[in-house]
This record gives C-alpha cells, structure tokens and sequence, in this order.
C-alpha cells in the first residue's frame, strides 16, 4: 500500500514533521525560486535568512537551489522568518515585478482611524502601516513585545503621540522615534484628516 500524498510533497516514514518535499519534485523548484525570491526582496543574505528561520547556512542554499528534502518542521520555520504561509511557500512562483493598485493592499478600521499596509509583502519583524485619522480623533496604540522600537512619522496635518506620560506634537515631516512596548495613542487635535507612518522593528520574544 502507497504513502499518502499531501500538497507539500511525498510522506516519508522517520521525518521530523511528517512529510518532505524531494528532489526533482516540480514543488521543490517552485519552493526554491520563492524562497529566493522572498529573501532578495527583503535585500537579506543567505547567512542571515537562515540565522532567523534557525536552519543550518547549507540547508538554506539547498532550499533556494531545489535540491533539498526538507522537512516539514524546516518549511514551518522558513515560513514564519517570511511571515508567509506554507501554501506561499510552494506556490507557482510570482513574477519578479509585481503591480498593486491602489485599493488592494489591506485595510482596516480601528475605531475611527484607518489604517492601511504600505507593502504587500511582509518583512520580518517590521511592520509599517500608514494611518488616518478623522478630526478630533483618538487612536490607542497596541504595545508590542519588550524591547519593540517605533518610529511615527507625520505626513499631514497634525499628530500628538502620548507614550509614557509624555507628549509630542509633530506636524509634517516631523518624525519620534520611542517604546512600541508601552501604552499609547495617536491624537488629531485639528479640524482635519491627518496622516500619519508608523514602522514598527518588533523584538523578537
């Protein structure tokens, strides 16, 4: 009786993980090319893509040559250093120029404020989101894990940034650079929309 198939590759019995992705396999060239693919997008060298995912520097260029049988524990952590998902991993590889219109890249309401991805790919350990906010509105920040730095830039109108008791006012240009890890909140104190940019280097827990 055969092993049963899955959509990362063939079973194998004795695997961490349970199934692996071999050699000659269509899906290990489509995995090598979006590894690559990823890691050159976040202008990341071999060395420190596998340092983050925590694999070995010589299974990392298997990976993006297609040559390697990885587990499906490795592709876990190769996954969570991209912020992807398995099933991006082993896709048809995407072009390496892509076009996104305005309108497609997530969004979302936060009480009244918008906020918005600036990229469509995520980087690890970053993120960056451009913010809305209505007049006379109040935007409360989500603290991150200790050691989070955040950087809030005004593009716009007017920001108030309430952190640690403290309070800066920033009108365009204006940039604060502070604690992501403590309480705090955005505030528009004029009659109109401000925006602002918030880039936020996470700490690894």
């Amino acid at each position: 009786m055969g092993l049963a198939c899955s959509p990362f590759g063939r079973r194998d019995k004795g695997l961490e993980g349970g199934y692996s992705v071999g050699m000659g396999d269509p899906i290990a060239a489509h995995l090598g090319a979006n590894i690559r693919q990823l890691r050159e997008a976040r202008g990341m060298t071999q060395q420190q893509m596998s340092r983050l995912a925590d694999v070995p520097r010589a299974t990392w260029a298997n990976l993006e040559s297609g040559e390697a049988n990885p587990t499906l524990a490795v592709l876990h952590r190769v996954a969570e250093a991209f912020q992807v998902t398995l099933e991006e991993l082993v896709a048809t590889p995407r072009p390496g120029i892509a076009f996104y219109p305005h309108g497609t890249l997530p969004e979302k309401l936060r009480g009244t404020a918008k906020l918005r991805k600036l990229l469509p790919d995520a980087i690890p350990g970053m993120e960056m989101d451009r913010m809305e906010l209505p007049p006379r509105s109040t935007l409360v920040g989500v603290p991150h894990t200790p050691g989070t730095r955040e950087f809030l830039t005004c593009e716009r109108g007017q920001i108030i940034l309430v952190a640690a008791g403290e309070r800066w006012e920033l009108s365009h240009g204006d940039v604060v650079a502070f604690r992501g890890d403590q309480r705090h909140s955005y505030v528009n104190p004029a009659a109109a929309a401000a925006i602002g940019y918030s880039v936020v280097v996470l700490a690894r827990a």
